[in-house]
């Protein structure tokens, strides 16, 4: 029998139907959509049977498939090596044209451009979009053609060129429903992919919080988190949309949204972040290491509550208050002179919301080693930022039950730390 000729629209970090730059192209291609999404054997082997990030990537993925179940469609779900993965695709299905949005980080460069490679060599049309940014790759530049590495120019820049691009927010319900292709498909059990649903939830994004976001955000008691990260992480939802909801409600809202889209050009343009200091200055910086301190502070047992309470939430929840990482980076990297690099992995492993450019620029922040850091001079005192945003011990209290039985002494008298941490500081700089 004759196959139907097709396009395909690859699913990836952009897990939804609404406001979908490449899905609403790839309707409009001319042939029926055939929606896949593909787990990748080379990211999922390096993950806990429980990842909790692994168990909302299914569930989304559900939520679409039975969306498109109701319009006589499915998701296509694929578990395997992405390129044999793809070679089977093209025997199976009369592919035409294939449509996915594009990803910035490295390994996902490669991967696309190794299948793009491959698919124009079957004479298959590949069409790529920007979808989770507003502005990527070489949009905002200097004046000199160079990229920014200090936020504050970036995020004016970025501005001036966003009142200048009106776009649209796409809704789900102006979706070419009926240029999906008509097919049904089983949808795959979460054990069948090889993992077991975790006990940790990705929370659904929190809007009542953003017009008071500046007032609430740097008390981790207080609800004042919009639990979006994960959601733009995976793309559940459109970055469009959150742009436009935070220019009317709150601009230091909008500035972290600005954040994320400046640390991902820094990963673009740089890549070298992933495993190198962003400034090659402090590749002179003697780093302890201590196994046995980077163990207490892993497991929130330092005796500074702000920092245990933060790395105990992290364990149990994949989440961490926005102003107790600050907290308890800078405590890693400077009390402890431990790599920020350890630090990283760390968060990496851990975060329901990990984002390598996020979570590298942070840290690299942290550290004192990144683009526009904070200087190495700067050592946070947990103990005045605990007075100072949890005064009430109520979130120190929360994952610190035995906080009022005698507390554990500090692992390191933060005078005494401070000083070790700019003498050596001082001394790599110099090398």
């Amino acid at each position: 029998m004759k196959k139907i000729k097709i396009s395909i629209f690859w699913y990836r970090r952009d897990l939804r139907l609404e406001d979908n730059v490449g899905l609403k192209s790839a309707l409009e291609s001319g042939l029926p959509v055939l929606p896949i999404f593909i787990f990748d054997d080379e990211i999922l082997e390096d993950l806990p049977k429980n990842d909790g990030r692994l168990s909302f990537i299914y569930t989304s993925l559900r939520n679409i498939h039975l969306k498109l179940k109701n319009k006589n469609s499915s998701l296509l779900i694929k578990k395997g090596n992405i390129a044999e993965i793809w070679k089977a695709l093209i025997t199976e299905y009369d592919v035409k044209k294939v449509f996915f949005n594009r990803d910035y980080e490295p390994y996902a460069i490669k991967r696309d451009q190794e299948i793009t490679t491959f698919l124009e060599s079957k004479n298959i049309e590949v069409r790529n979009f920007k979808d989770q940014v507003i502005f990527e790759k070489n949009e905002i530049l200097k004046g000199d053609g160079k990229p920014y590495t200090v936020y504050t120019p970036y995020k004016n820049k970025w501005l001036e060129k966003f009142n200048q691009s009106p776009f649209n927010v796409e809704d789900e319900n102006n979706l070419d429903w009926d240029h999906f292709y008509n097919y049904e498909t089983l949808f795959p059990s979460l054990e069948t992919i090889g993992f077991v649903k975790s006990k940790q939830k990705v929370q659904p994004v929190n809007l009542s919080v953003i017009s008071d976001y500046d007032l609430n955000r740097d008390f981790p008691a207080k609800n004042g988190t919009s639990y979006l990260s994960p959601h733009l992480r995976f793309g559940t939802v459109s970055i469009r949309k959150f742009v436009m909801i935070a220019l009317e409600r709150n601009a230091v809202f909008l500035s972290e949204l600005i954040w994320r889209e400046f640390f991902m050009q820094i990963l673009f343009q740089f890549p070298k972040v992933v495993t190198h200091n962003f400034k090659s200055k402090y590749d002179g910086i003697k780093w302890r290491d201590s196994k046995e301190d980077f163990k207490r502070w892993c497991e929130g047992n330092t005796g500074y509550p702000l920092v245990d309470a933060g790395m105990r939430e992290l364990n149990e929840t994949g989440y961490m208050h926005n102003r107790v990482r600050m907290v308890t980076a800078g405590f890693l990297c400077k009390h402890l002179l431990i790599d920020w690099r350890w630090g990283e992995a760390y968060f990496a492993e851990k975060l329901l919301d990990y984002e390598l450019s996020s979570n590298n620029g942070n840290w690299q922040w942290a550290a004192g080693t990144g683009c526009d850091a904070a200087p190495y001079f700067r050592v946070f005192n947990p103990a005045l930022q605990l007075k100072k945003f949890d005064s009430s011990l109520e979130y120190t209290r929360k994952w610190i039950p035995e906080f009022d039985l005698g507390y554990t002494e500090p692992m390191v008298d933060h005078k005494f730390a401070r000083e070790r941490a700019l003498s050596a500081y001082k001394i790599g700089l110099q090398q």
